[in-house]
């Protein structure tokens, strides 16, 4: 007998459906991935990136992450009309899951522009590799500090 649904705005109880209803647009993952390994903290540098995402997508998007918990807002101390985003606890929870989707798109797209050195560490020992780059997470986090560039 299938779940019922506890939440009547989503479509089912259905903790993969869960997920996707968050994460699963074309933009979000994009938006946390640059987050975690390229360090991007404010709306410009998300414009900048590849893919090249619009600006009314991209409000809309970081505010939804802000809502569900992904991420959060605050003033830029040296420009309060500036905000400064940051992955929260449980955006950095996301990590063994980006991690697990860069592994397959290397392994099974010879197209993919994954980063070698990125893809060798996380074939050679995916769970050091994986601590390394949470710990490097909580740290910016906690400071509130840029972060390095995680992937080198």
């Amino acid at each position: 007998m299938p779940h019922k649904n506890p939440d009547p705005k989503r479509r089912s109880g259905c903790p993969l459906n869960a997920s996707v209803e968050i994460l699963g647009d074309r933009w979000s993952l994009l938006i946390v991935r640059d987050m975690m390994l390229r360090g991007f903290r404010t709306y410009k540098e998300f414009l900048g990136s590849y893919e090249r995402i619009a600006t009314n997508i991209l409000a809309d998007r970081l505010q939804k992450l802000i809502t569900h918990g992904i991420i959060t807002a605050d003033s830029d101390p040296s420009d309060g009309r500036k905000l400064i985003y940051s992955l929260t606890p449980k955006g950095i929870d996301l990590l063994p899951i980006m991690m697990e989707i860069i592994g397959w798109s290397a392994k099974h797209d010879a197209r993919t522009a994954a980063d070698r050195e990125f893809v060798r560490r996380l074939r050679a020992d995916r769970d050091a590799f994986t601590k390394e780059l949470r710990a490097t997470l909580r740290a910016a986090h906690v400071s509130g500090r840029p972060l390095e560039r995680a992937a080198k």
